[in-house]
């Protein structure tokens, strides 16, 4: 088994604002594990508050010893081996799942949402993430995107509302809302949370700060709308914890350390009567058909990074009525010539 890996900048079309970070592109890790003749992809998507880097996950992969790798793989002792050789580093340990899995599919000649027990005939509709940024760029990313559903926003700040108003002089399409912990009142929010109701908000993700578990449980309590564990829901360990605090969480491979762990999250959410949303970095093709391959088992997606990014190296998948297709390909079905 050989593990090769390259770092890539991924280049985003409009720059990127949340409540507390901007930024123009997104640095990656594409992996390759290649088997009997068959190679998996991978990646680990590094979003700079995330603490990951081209440097951390070289570091990171310089570690691993690929016999730990032997086929049929086992995945809890797979990332009980990764979580060993450094904690944190969920992105990394991500790309690493993600290509097992692809490679696993090539190798039994199964396409990954199989292996995962998914209905593609289930697929949600993906939102499109509009950032914080001025009425004519915001008008013109949802111009951009008539394809789309969904309009995802990001709040978190006192333009807020002139953000919502903005959108809606433009389109009647639903909204989800992420504050990404930019909320502090919650009185203020509650009623805001009402406005917000009646401009067609589906969702609310992470209204406040992560460790201000009262006041997000207060919130939720209140709310007329769904709200959405976020930033306070990474992995396997923080899906309990978030029963009574939110109605749902958000999974993500680059935080729950890959598809293995995702799916033990989404069960386990729906064990404790949570609602789920798959979420996502700024991705390419190939952790986005990852993400795809459980979505149908999710009751929203937000899986939009090849519609944001101008150099993706792989070719997009087929995208239709809102909603990402899933194909019979083994593996993912990642179209990929050797980005390496």
């Amino acid at each position: 088994m050989q593990l090769t890996y390259q770092p890539y900048e991924l280049l985003l079309k409009h720059t990127f604002t949340i409540a507390k970070f901007s930024r123009n592109s997104t640095p990656l890790m594409l992996v390759q594990i290649t088997h009997e003749g068959q190679t998996g992809y991978g990646e680990a998507s590094m979003v700079p508050y995330m603490g990951e880097s081209h440097q951390t996950a070289a570091e990171f992969l310089s570690k691993i010893d690929v016999s730990h790798f032997s086929y049929p793989f086992n995945y809890d002792e797979i990332i009980h081996y990764l979580d060993r050789i450094a904690p944190g580093n969920p992105a990394i340990k991500a790309a690493i799942d993600i290509a097992l899995h692809d490679l696993d599919g090539k190798l039994r000649g199964l396409p990954c949402w199989q292996l995962l027990s998914s209905d593609p005939a289930r697929m949600p509709v993906t939102s499109y993430t509009v950032g914080i940024d001025t009425k004519e760029v915001i008008i013109k990313k949802i111009n951009e995107a008539p394809e789309v559903k969904v309009i995802k926003v990001k709040l978190g700040r006192d333009s807020d509302k002139e953000l919502i108003q903005t959108i809606r002089s433009v389109t009647d399409r639903p909204l989800y809302v992420d504050a990404n912990q930019g909320w502090t009142d919650r009185k203020q929010s509650i009623d805001f949370i009402y406005w917000l109701h009646e401009q067609g908000v589906k969702l609310i993700e992470q209204p406040m700060l992560k460790t201000d578990i009262e006041g997000n449980a207060w919130i939720t309590e209140h709310s007329p709308i769904p709200i959405i564990g976020d930033e306070a829901v990474q992995r396997f360990a923080d899906v309990e914890k978030a029963a009574g605090v939110y109605h749902g969480i958000n999974i993500k491979l680059m935080k729950s350390a890959g598809l293995h762990e995702a799916k033990r999250m989404l069960d386990k959410a729906r064990e404790l009567g949570l609602k789920v949303l798959i979420g996502c970095m700024s991705e390419t093709s190939c952790a986005t058909l990852a993400a795809a391959a459980l979505a149908p088992q999710c009751n929203w997606a937000d899986l939009d990074g090849p519609l944001l990014v101008t150099n993706n190296p792989y070719k997009k998948p087929a995208f239709s009525q809102g909603k990402w297709e899933l194909s019979d390909a083994p593996g993912l079905g990642l179209n990929a010539g050797s980005p390496l």
